[in-house]
């Protein structure tokens, strides 16, 4: 039986989304009645976005397929101050240009998950730094400073783990809540935006927000938060031992985002497949019921679908074609895979093989290498590597090119140029 009205709101419970919402029936009725518009904050702290923040994007993605309005903020204003949120030190301030580079990545990082229309309709991406740029900081304390507390404020966990660890909270952090909340009456007014979402670790920025928009405009706001995200073991979601799951192809390969993806945990396929695809539940309950070998065919297609949500159909084929090549049929097939140069001269005289690994990119240092190769995990060209000594030269090469492993998992084309 149909548990809620709105299509919205019953998609992200059965999916597993949804973790708090301030008044739930109240937004599954507006959901059920009314085009709804509601947004994400994503903050420009780098020139891409990775999984950590699919769980967001995919709300975006499901509240446009749902017949409503999403909007996606870039923080091109907030950035500038930095959310300190669950962090033990404040963020570095970044350039004017380091942060217009990282808000063009994060238009890129977003724009194949929902559509964008020149006129606004179906969605949108703004920046806050087009309001939060020209704002008067007087008028601002007079007439929204006076809207908030500082008892209120020390009360929010993310303030009071920073203060309990003894680490500093500038002036400049905590008026970000502040400008947060902002961001939501000024788009409550410019786009009649009534609903924020977030991480759960934005539940107290988001009712900051809600808040403000009745006591300064008499406005009714709604906010929702998605649960925090780890794998089955306990990890966070995003991250690996070779660093963040990049969306963007220029930070990470199309190849590695989807090996990323084939090496969920069986415990995690079922539920990563509801949160990060579009395949029909019924769909998803059959594969998720899968046993012993069988679960790597649901694997394969959590990473299919995955991919080509993020990196495009063609891309997504292309990286399922080199995987299926270099794990199962027992070829040398590089085609596909990761690659990087190196000047042929270079490789003609001879490199080092602790240089080569680190300029692969399978490890960050030659401490790293050497750590690798002693627990048995580097190869060149499949065959296991044991001497830290080993130089690599032109007659190294098959078909005009090497491959460097680190373990079973991480491949890279090595080419001569």
């Amino acid at each position: 039986m149909r548990a809620h009205r709105s299509d919205f709101i019953q998609v992200l419970v059965e999916r597993g989304f949804l973790h708090q919402a301030t008044d739930i029936d109240a937004l599954d009725h507006l959901a059920a009645t009314e085009h709804l518009t509601g947004y994400i904050g994503f903050d420009a702290t780098a020139d891409s976005l990775h999984v950590g923040s699919m769980v967001q994007i995919m709300m975006l993605r499901w509240l446009q397929k749902t017949g409503h309005r999403p909007i996606a903020l870039l923080g091109g204003g907030t950035s500038k101050v930095g959310d300190p949120s669950f962090r033990d030190e404040s963020r570095p301030l970044l350039t004017d240009e380091l942060l217009a580079k990282n808000i063009d990545g994060i238009r890129r990082s977003l724009s194949g998950f929902f559509e964008i229309d020149d006129d606004g309709k179906k969605g949108l991406m703004v920046n806050n730094a087009d309001w939060l740029d020209h704002l008067n900081y007087v008028q601002l304390l007079r007439d929204y400073g006076q809207h908030f507390t500082i008892n209120r404020m020390l009360t929010f966990d993310s303030v009071k783990l920073r203060l309990e660890r003894e680490q500093p909270l500038t002036f400049l952090e905590f008026n970000y809540m502040i400008m947060q909340a902002y961001d939501f009456v000024e788009l409550a007014r410019r786009y009649d935006c009534r609903l924020q979402m977030g991480g759960s670790d934005q539940w107290g920025n988001i009712v900051n927000g809600v808040e403000l928009g009745r006591r300064v405009e008499g406005r009714t706001l709604f906010g929702l938060t998605t649960p925090l995200m780890t794998t089955a073991s306990g990890a966070k979601m995003g991250k690996t031992a070779a660093g963040a799951v990049w969306l963007n192809k220029e930070r990470l390969s199309d190849f590695d985002y989807w090996q990323f993806w084939r090496n969920a945990e069986d415990a995690d396929v079922g539920r990563f497949l509801r949160l990060f695809t579009d395949l029909p539940l019924d769909e998803i309950a059959r594969l998720e019921a899968l046993e012993g070998s069988e679960i790597n065919e649901a694997k394969k297609l959590l990473a299919f679908e995955a991919t080509q949500l993020c990196r495009g159909q063609a891309a997504a084929e292309e990286a399922a074609k080199a995987a299926g090549s270099v794990f199962e049929a027992g070829t040398n097939g590089l085609d596909g895979l990761p690659t990087v140069e190196i000047n042929d001269n270079e490789l003609a005289a001879g490199i080092n093989i602790l240089e080569l690994l680190q300029r692969s990119g399978l490890v960050m240092s030659k401490g790293e290498a050497r750590r690798l190769i002693r627990g048995g995990g580097a190869r060149l060209n499949d065959d296991r590597i044991s001497d830290e000594e080993l130089v690599v030269n032109a007659k190294d090469l098959r078909d005009g090119a090497l491959k460097l492993s680190s373990g079973k998992k991480r491949h890279i084309r090595v080419l001569a140029a």
